[in-house]
């Protein structure tokens, strides 16, 4: 199961308390304060980590909190200060307090971690409020109380490309061939019901992460269907490669599919339609496909290079591939994951298509 948005209560740790002592030995009855003072609290640390690709274990562990801190003792002995809790979040996850809406965190890096709560402040032992004029203070403070929080977790997956398009397009197929991942595929729409990322490498070790969207309907912008679910998915890619069904076997025009991809995307967030892009004329071993294809390339927006394939039928799929790179190189976007010495898998992500019951 594939979870993309969850709520979880949080908690950092109280301070410790300080401590009222005075130092009582052999020879020295009337010692001064010796009070130490309580360690700080725990806090609560959330971490981006490249093997989480879903927010599946917080629907069964919803609850975090982090070690109190160790209340001071006599002989000046301060306490411990509270063990952090650290909470491992896919990267793309934005953190919210429930309360407010307002943005705590937002994971956004591989790796990056951020302290959504901290920590209690540990009190002070009495030994901090000797003076000259009071040698004796009984005086000492309590650690400082931390309330715990309700916050949302909500997923954006980090993805270099997304591909985006109707249902019964042909994205998973696609996906399939340019990458290492393993969506459902069958011969109608909606298949996908989940979000899949693949890693599509080049010969050099570059690698690029690909995401797949489940297929938009018209009014996603509207949150029809599951349309604010879908397009999340998509607002952090570098580049959109549209996927059209150039035979237009359902009845549907590759043209209008393209305005209305664009329109939805624009109307779900400004400037989203402008980002780099490619549109892909799928299906082009099919007869009526001719026709469309001339006539995307006649009407094609600006800035957007048109390729056409057969997902069903083409044996290599490097010219997109090549295609993908220098749009990315020539618009001078860094993408997430560099050239290594070693190819990078979906093994080296730790990431279980199978257990995503995905498809287009």
């Amino acid at each position: 199961m594939f979870v993309d948005k969850v709520q979880i209560s949080i908690k950092a740790g109280d301070g410790g308390n300080g401590c009222c002592s005075f130092r009582r030995e052999a020879f020295l009855p009337k010692g001064g304060p010796d009070g130490g003072d309580g360690g700080n609290g725990g806090n609560v640390v959330f971490v981006a980590a490249p093997g989480e690709q879903s927010l599946l274990d917080f629907v069964y562990n919803g609850h975090f909190e982090a070690e109190k801190g160790i209340n001071g003792k006599s002989k000046d002995m301060i306490g411990r200060r509270g063990k952090d809790v650290v909470i491992k979040v896919p990267p793309g996850t934005v953190i919210r307090s429930v309360e407010t809406g307002e943005v705590l965190a937002d994971i956004d890096s591989i790796d990056k971690e951020v302290i959504v709560a901290k920590g209690g402040k540990g009190g002070r032992g009495n030994s901090r409020f000797a003076t000259s004029t009071n040698r004796a203070p009984r005086e000492h403070e309590m650690g400082e109380k931390v309330e715990s929080m309700r916050v949302e977790l909500e997923l954006k997956m980090i993805a270099d490309i997304g591909l985006v398009g109707f249902p019964n397009a042909g994205k998973s197929t696609i996906l399939s061939d340019i990458s290492n991942a393993n969506p459902k595929i069958a011969p109608y729409p909606f298949t996908t019901l989940h979000p899949v990322i693949g890693v599509m490498q080049y010969e050099d070790f570059s690698t690029l992460l690909v995401a797949d969207v489940p297929g938009l309907i018209d009014g996603a912008h509207r949150n029809v269907g599951l349309g604010h679910t879908f397009l999340r998915h998509i607002e952090r890619t570098k580049m959109l490669v549209y996927v059209l069904d150039a035979a237009g076997v359902d009845g549907r025009d590759p043209l209008e599919d393209l305005k209305t991809l664009k329109n939805e995307l624009e109307l779900y967030m400004k400037g989203l339609s402008a980002r780099a892009g490619i549109v892909v004329a799928n299906k082009n071993d099919l007869p009526e496909s001719k026709e469309n294809i001339k006539n995307l390339k006649k009407h094609l927006p600006r800035g957007l290079k048109l390729i056409s394939i057969s997902a069903a039928t083409d044996g290599s799929f490097d010219e997109l591939k090549t295609l993908i790179r220098t749009e990315l190189e020539k618009r001078n976007i860094k993408h997430y994951f560099t050239p290594k010495n070693d190819p990078i898998t979906n093994e080296d992500l730790e990431y279980d298509i199978d257990d995503l019951d995905d498809i287009d």
